[in-house]
């Protein structure tokens, strides 16, 4: 019987990450696309409750897909539970055109919030993004992204050859992965952490043509963190990054280093 994949991203369905991702696994499955219609980067594991949503069939250079109208949970939900007849092996989000890596970014990608959305469900979970050299490209339409994705199609090939073989180790719900823009296949891949954070917060305040003030969230990258760390790694070194990640985000502290303050 062959393995069922289910393929999503954040980017939209067009996006040519979309297309390197489901080349880097045609070979291990039946695969199932289901993705946004449009970019839904930032939007995190968010999730339409107020709002229909519509599925429309969709082509990526000859291979059937299907364009969702809401967000990349949605996706996953319609994907799991309409559009494929049983349980994926494997979910596999991506590749994110933008490195996704430390806590500010878990939080918010809608990469990693469909992953997540998977893994709520029992589907070994992989998520994987491409650095950028351009912080404007990760919101761009990215249908015609220029990209050399071998590395990237050469990597997760092999890791999801083997979480599909072997699933993943109790307490990791998924692995997130981040591959330099500059990769070749020997680049070194580290096991890493999340970092604390990868940008900092700024706020732009702006005028429109009537005098009031709108105001946009910026910030730059922090280019450095320990090591061991996904920013040290793929920024500091240039290597891939991959790391495990469990949904459940309960804090190991003993409760009595909490009893004091309830």
């Amino acid at each position: 019987m062959s393995n069922k994949i289910l393929l999503t991203n954040d980017d939209g369905v067009y996006s040519a990450g979309i297309s390197a991702a489901y080349n880097s696994i045609k070979d291990l499955g039946d695969v199932t696309i289901a993705a946004p219609a449009v970019q839904q980067s930032g939007v995190g594991r968010s999730i339409s409750l107020f709002e229909p949503l519509r599925i429309t069939k969709a082509n990526i250079d000859g291979v059937k897909a299907y364009s969702i109208g809401g967000t990349p949970t949605d996706s996953v939900i319609l994907g799991i539970f309409k559009l494929m007849d049983e349980k994926p092996d494997l979910l596999l989000s991506g590749f994110n055109i933008g490195e996704n890596i430390s806590t500010d970014t878990v939080t918010t990608s809608g990469t990693i919030g469909a992953a997540l959305e998977g893994a709520s469900y029992g589907v070994p979970a992989i998520a994987a993004s491409i650095q950028v050299t351009d912080e404007g490209l990760k919101f761009d339409d990215l249908r015609d992204y220029q990209h050399d994705f071998e590395v990237g199609k050469n990597i997760i090939n092999r890791i999801a050859k083997k979480v599909i073989q072997h699933g993943l180790p109790d307490n990791v719900d998924l692995l997130n992965v981040n591959i330099p823009h500059m990769a070749e296949n020997d680049t070194e891949i580290e096991i890493t952490q999340l970092a604390r954070k990868f940008f900092t917060m700024s706020i732009e305040e702006r005028y429109d043509p009537r005098g009031r003030a709108y105001y946009w969230i910026a910030g730059d990258h922090i280019n450095d963190d320990k090591e061991g760390s996904d920013v040290h790694a793929v920024v500091h070194n240039g290597h891939i990054s991959v790391t495990p990640i469990s949904l459940d985000s309960t804090s190991p502290v003993h409760p009595s280093e909490i009893e004091h303050l309830i």
